[in-house]
């Protein structure tokens, strides 16, 4: 058995770096990982993430109003890597043209699915208990914050903790107003 190059990382792999970076959380295991793999891999894993809660949220559709099951799956299966790539890719612009970040956005989007796809499994999985649901959000929301940080320190080299929050900020806000600028357009047809 060959040694997989650094952009032939499989999912068995990624998962292992997911355990790596969430038990050992410091910009110097990203480090240790953002070069394993590139965008098809962070994608292909995002995918995992969102297959996981299109099933999960198309089983629980029936008990909740104007939702359908075919109408949660295909939204999630779409929507979750879609969100992730803009917001991966704000992140990748803002720190390389406002911070002189550089890292590469195939660094970013790896870095990235390494925390985010294993948390958002588990936020999947453990927002379905009613008294948890917005507990465990909430939790889910801070650990992202918090290991998103370390990968925008890790794969855009941004050591400087100022630029790395004001980056993953910006990026934030403007993953926002790309949303609301979409939605804006796909609802106007509807809206008279």
């Amino acid at each position: 058995m060959t040694t997989p190059t650094p952009l032939q990382a499989r999912l068995s792999d990624m998962f292992g770096q997911s355990v790596a970076v969430l038990s050992r959380p410091s910009p110097a295991t990203f480090e240790l990982f953002e070069r394993r793999g590139g965008t098809q891999q962070a994608l292909t894993y995002v995918l995992v993430a969102a297959l996981v809660s299109a099933v999960i949220a198309a089983i629980f559709a029936p008990f909740h109003a104007n939702v359908t099951v075919i109408g949660q799956f295909i939204t999630r299966l779409i929507l979750i890597p879609v969100q992730f790539a803009v917001f991966t890719g704000l992140v990748y612009l803002i720190g390389k043209y406002l911070f002189r970040g550089t890292g590469t956005y195939p660094e970013v989007a790896y870095s990235f699915a390494l925390f985010f796809v294993p948390l958002s499994i588990l936020g999947t999985v453990l927002g379905i208990i009613p008294i948890l649901g917005w507990i465990v959000g909430f939790l889910i929301s801070v650990a992202m914050i918090f290991f998103g940080f370390l990968a925008v320190q890790s794969s855009m080299n941004l050591r400087d903790t100022v630029s790395g929050g004001v980056t993953l900020i910006l990026a934030g806000i403007a993953n926002w107003a790309v949303q609301a600028f979409l939605l804006a357009l796909i609802l106007a047809p509807f809206v008279r």
